[in-house]
């Protein structure tokens, strides 16, 4: 029985989704949460800067016993997985929410058309069909940017007919046409799973990553003995680098329950070495 925490951290509150994903799959897991909301959005933040940050937080995330380190964060997935995993070292499984989402797509979806939506960010860094082309060169996968959806999310619009126009008018896009799985390649996106799932019907496989890593994470807990006990009280811990009422107030959308957010001023420390 291992009761340290599970930490889990994103550039904002859009992880949360994660968060939840795997409390409702290890309900007996502890988990400390950090959104780095001061510097919101990675996106648009150089990949030397985001490995950086990510390393500032996976050192912050140790510091308070966590026995796995979660990258709820696409961008910081697609860039900072290495560092994070040197900063965790080998004793500390680290997990990112590209790689599962990948595997379940060689794994399950390999010889159908796959589509990508996500955040400009991450689908202008081509990390999920590079990804997906080197485990299988002959897959065909199309990949479309879809800056409007996380932020008419965050603004609660996720199941109205605002919300159905903007994402039917994404989904409509040319470069969609014919796909049969589809990845929803941002960690906001899950709140709108159903009207995508809506527009395409029972044929189309819709893959979020929350579901995923959740899945990986009990997998690991599981191989490297490291699961807390059937009877363990957990408790939750949600740090934001820089606290806002907006922030506070959509936790309830991201995490399904309001939760109060501790504000933690750690990049006016020195950087570690």
């Amino acid at each position: 029985m291992d009761t340290r925490p599970i930490g889990i951290f994103d550039s904002g509150i859009g992880g949360l989704t994660v968060a939840n994903a795997i409390r409702k799959a290890l309900p007996n897991e502890s988990l400390v949460y950090f959104g780095d909301t001061a510097h919101l959005p990675y996106g648009d933040k150089s990949p030397e800067l985001i490995r950086h940050y990510s390393a500032r937080i996976a050192h912050f995330l140790l510091q308070h016993n966590c026995k796995m380190v979660v990258i709820a964060c696409n961008t910081a997935s697609s860039h900072a997985h290495e560092t994070v995993d040197a900063v965790a070292g080998p004793d500390i499984p680290v997990v990112n929410v590209i790689d599962p989402v990948v595997e379940e797509i060689v794994l399950r979806h390999t010889k159908k058309k796959v589509g990508i939506i996500g955040t400009k960010g991450t689908i202008d860094s081509k990390v999920y069909p590079k990804r997906i082309k080197k485990l299988n060169k002959q897959a065909r996968v199309s990949s479309l940017a879809t800056p409007l959806l996380a932020p008419m999310i965050e603004e609660g619009f996720v199941s109205n007919s605002i919300s159905k126009t903007v994402i039917n008018s994404y989904l409509e896009k040319p470069i969609l046409k014919g796909v049969q799985a589809i990845v929803l390649g941002c960690t906001h996106y899950p709140l709108i799973k159903k009207q995508v799932s809506a527009y395409y019907g029972k044929e189309v496989a819709i893959l979020d990553s929350p579901s995923l890593v959740a899945k990986e994470v009990k997998q690991l807990l599981a191989v490297n003995d490291l699961a807390a006990s059937s009877h363990h009280e957990p408790t939750f811990h949600f740090m934001v680098s820089d606290k806002t009422d907006s922030f506070e107030r959509s936790t309830r959308l991201f995490f399904k329950e309001r939760i109060s957010l501790e504000e933690v001023k750690m990049w006016d420390s020195p950087r570690p070495i």
